[in-house]
């Protein structure tokens, strides 16, 4: 069995861990877990947050205003951010509380090849394709559809989620939260979680990966110092999840930038930040070059704007 595993995940390509679809909606699936359940719903507890991690927005390696933290157990894997986005909390809550929006999320990130919503904006579904990391027909891709849920929306606080219950090679309940309250300097402190669960399959095909394609990779955290005297980052299940938490959430980064730009040239926009910002942290995040990631983005945005 464990053969036949590993075999499966080298046909999915390493794109199967990338299942992060940290932004995607759906119906029709069972509700996966749910942080909202979990969680004092409210910006009191998120500004708490702002206050304690005050010290480390201001001073780390990010050279940004960010905070990230990764959790692994026997059975599931999280990913966390904390960030102050330079945007006000009104164009925050606008862009990222509107499903439709998403797509033109999601199709930033190098492992997405296709997004589509459907529904009303109170029940969204978001079918979304992953592949590998050049141009590919969607019928070599994997399909999740994620369900949409608005928590809460207030004049100073929003939470929303976004769950799948499967996902390819055993991997399941897919829980994305997403909150973000104002400033008093006119910006917006935002939460950003994903993670999900996995079952033997899932293991046997992450540990194929780690022994071999992923095997240099590595996450943001540091352990440590080389004896060369640099960092010395998390590697394994923790740096997988830590690299795709930071690429979804420059995706939404990128996202928001582009709003201040025509329309005709959002798009350009956001697929250039999403590149610069991700080769800021090359020794993670570089997986292709700039002008091949371009030309593919662009290709799989003109896709994306017919239903499939």
């Amino acid at each position: 069995m464990g053969t036949l595993v590993i075999s499966q995940a080298f046909k999915a390509g390493s794109w199967c861990w990338m299942l992060i679809l940290v932004f995607v909606c759906s119906t029709g699936f069972v509700s996966a877990k749910s942080f909202a359940a979990e969680s004092d719903i409210s910006e009191i507890p998120l500004r708490a947050k702002y206050t304690e991690l005050g010290k480390q927005l201001r001073n780390n390696q990010f050279q940004r205003a960010l905070y990230l933290n990764s959790v692994e157990t026997s059975h599931d894997l999280k990913g966390e951010i904390y960030a102050v986005v330079d945007y006000p909390f009104a164009i925050v809550n606008a862009a990222l509380n509107n499903p439709a929006h998403w797509c033109d999320v999601l199709i930033l990130h190098v492992n997405i090849k296709y997004c589509h919503a459907s529904g009303s904006k109170a029940d969204t579904v978001l079918k979304v394709n992953l592949g590998k990391k050049h141009n590919q027909p969607l019928a070599d891709t994997y399909r999740v559809e994620f369900n949409h849920r608005a928590v809460i929306i207030t004049p100073e606080y929003f939470a929303m989620e976004l769950n799948a219950e499967n996902g390819p090679l055993s991997t399941r309940d897919y829980r994305i939260w997403i909150e973000a309250t104002s400033l008093k300097d006119g910006r917006t402190f935002l939460h950003f979680t994903y993670a999900y669960a996995f079952g033997l399959s899932g293991r046997l095909a992450m540990k194929a990966y780690l022994a071999t394609i992923g095997k240099d990779k590595v996450g943001f955290t540091v352990t440590g110092k080389l004896p060369s005297g640099k960092p010395d980052y998390v590697q394994g299940v923790r740096g997988v999840v830590e690299r795709n938490t930071m690429r979804y959430y420059l995706a939404i980064d990128a996202y928001l930038a582009g709003l201040a730009t025509l329309s005709a040239d959002q798009l350009e926009k956001r697929l250039r930040d999403w590149y610069s910002s991700t080769d800021q942290y090359a020794r993670q995040l570089h997986e292709v070059e700039r002008n091949d990631y371009l030309e593919m983005k662009r290709k799989e945005h003109q896709r994306q704007q017919v239903k499939r």
